[in-house]
């Protein structure tokens, strides 16, 4: 099995519109982070246990969790010199759905990672709140191991970027419910960048990034466009949301059953 990771290019990007300039107090205000914060603590304990694992080699290439937490649908993993066994979700490593949003590849790879995760989640966390942040971060992560099993099921794939383009999909959809021009903030270039990121560098998981952004882009419809014509009671947006974490779980054990 070829180990894949995938990654997150977060250059500083800030553009200032004729009219308006939108900075990161105006758009979203100042209270702390906490979820965005605990997210780092969890994804950098996992790190650094897999370093310890490894021998603290930080910049390593792989990650000694990989095999048995990382995103594959279906593969064989030797055991011993002579057999092999069957892994995979669709083998009913489910949890693999999950687990592998939190395995990282080298120090760079989780550098990158959890420095877009903090540049979007002290944004995005203040206005959406930390129930709501938390629930589009997994529904994200969810949709990226969706794309994953859709787009490479036999690989295994590891990384924080699902959920983190799903942010930025999420605050796409925000900025343009609330009559933002993503271009004059800044997001636009940033969404390009990562695109271009995504498809131009080898050894990224196109289906992560591009599963993640689709499903953060369509939390933020749910709770800032589609909900609110409804005008909906304030707790039916969060269940929509949720069912749509349960929707991608459900098509990812479905694509998964094709596998065997």
């Amino acid at each position: 099995m070829n180990q894949a990771s995938v990654g997150f290019h977060c250059p500083e990007c800030s553009k200032g519109g004729r009219q308006r300039v939108y900075t990161t107090r105006t758009l979203f205000g100042g209270k702390q982070p906490i979820v965005t914060e605990a997210l780092i603590a969890i994804n950098v304990a996992v790190f650094l246990a897999g370093a310890a694992k490894a021998g603290a080699d930080l910049l390593s290439t792989a990650s000694p969790f990989a095999d048995d937490y990382g995103m594959i649908g279906s593969g064989l993993e030797r055991v011993g010199r002579f057999s092999t066994k069957a892994v995979g979700v669709a083998h009913g490593e489910w949890w693999r759905l999950v687990t592998s949003g939190f395995l990282h590849v080298g120090l760079w790879h989780i550098g990158l990672n959890m420095l877009a995760l903090w540049w979007l989640g002290e944004q995005l966390e203040p206005i959406v709140g930390r129930v709501r942040f938390g629930l589009v971060y997994v529904v994200s992560l969810l949709a990226g191991s969706l794309g994953v099993l859709i787009v490479s099921p036999h690989e295994v794939t590891v990384g924080a970027s699902g959920a983190i383009f799903g942010l930025l999909g999420f605050a796409v959809a925000y900025q343009r419910a609330r009559g933002i021009n993503i271009w004059q903030s800044g997001l636009g270039a940033v969404l390009v960048l990562n695109l271009l990121f995504t498809f131009g560098v080898s050894g990224i998981s196109i289906g992560g990034h591009i599963g993640g952004l689709a499903g953060g882009w369509v939390c933020g419809f749910i709770l800032y466009e589609l909900t609110p014509r409804m005008r909906a009671h304030p707790a039916i947006p969060t269940v929509i949301v949720a069912a749509v974490g349960v929707v991608c779980v459900a098509a990812s054990l479905m694509v998964a059953s094709g596998l065997t």
